[in-house]
């Protein structure tokens, strides 16, 4: 609750009277001192997304510190941090706006990292370039693959972008790139995103920042904020052409750690996130 109202219709307010207005840019803030791993928000992300098998765009990264009898633990929920000097754009060979990925700056979109499925050659490079591990490529397969039927479950399209996308082999988003939107086609709607809303201590708080008479405004005002500097574990390997050439989705997820396995934060980084974290 805040000043006696509860945080979702806050958010939900913001978010209607933010849409309508220029210049709106979209963050989210996570309070970890209320987060209890309950993994709401990734199951019902995955849900929202019809997310496959090998593609999870919120985990929650479970943490014990300290030793025994003074032990505390940590859980952190991950998405696209939606950066505003984004090195996943910087890596792409297809990169600017309507292309494979670029940062919007401009209408409801405003804030997001897009990605375009059209546009993806699924090169990968976008995936090794993302030091969150939020990126990866959608290898194809289905939950129910190898049991006497593929159920209808596993085959229901997604509506990401505020387009259908049947779940069909050899068709997209198979083959390319996928992460966090800040749940655009719902936001288009007037709707919360779905982590936001599904998460029973309301540990999310999202809208624009700039906005003084926001939720978000006032939260991050009364509070000493973190980002993510990086998640671990770290991988040394450059950004260059072809560097994923012959490999699988599993594969090259495998080989960047997705989706990751603890954060590392710091008061400021260079990728500039648009996701805050208030630490325990």
């Amino acid at each position: 609750m805040f000043e006696g109202k509860d945080e979702l219709d806050i958010i939900q307010a913001d978010i209607k009277r933010e849409s309508g207005k220029p210049g709106t840019r979209w963050a989210m803030l996570i309070d970890l001192r209320r987060c209890t791993a309950c993994h709401a928000c990734t199951v019902g992300c995955m849900v929202e997304q019809k997310s496959p098998p090998g593609i999870k765009y919120r985990p929650v990264y479970e943490e014990e510190m300290g030793t025994f009898p003074k032990v505390k633990r940590r859980f952190t929920p991950r998405l696209c941090n939606q950066c505003d000097n984004p090195p996943c754009v910087a890596a792409c060979p297809n990169k600017g706006e309507g292309k494979a990925t670029w940062k919007s700056t401009k209408g409801l979109s405003a804030g997001i990292v897009m990605i375009n499925y059209d546009e993806c050659i699924g090169c990968g490079r976008c995936v090794l370039g993302c030091p969150y591990k939020a990126r990866a490529l959608d290898g194809g397969t289905f939950y129910t693959e190898g049991t006497p039927k593929i159920e209808e479950y596993d085959q229901s399209p997604s509506w990401e972008y505020s387009r259908k996308w049947p779940r069909e082999k050899n068709h997209l988003p198979i083959g390319v790139a996928r992460k966090c939107h800040f749940c655009l086609h719902r936001l288009k709607k007037g709707m919360v995103p779905m982590c936001v809303s599904t998460c029973p201590s309301r540990a999310n708080t999202f809208g624009d920042p700039e906005d003084k008479e926001s939720l978000i405004y006032k939260v991050i005002k009364e509070n000493k904020l973190k980002v993510l500097k990086a998640v671990t574990p770290m991988v040394e390997t450059k950004v260059r052409p072809g560097i994923f050439k012959g490999m699988s989705p599993e594969d090259i997820s495998k080989k960047v750690g997705y989706p990751g396995k603890a954060p590392l934060f710091a008061d400021s980084a260079l990728t500039k996130p648009r996701v805050y974290y208030i630490l325990p």
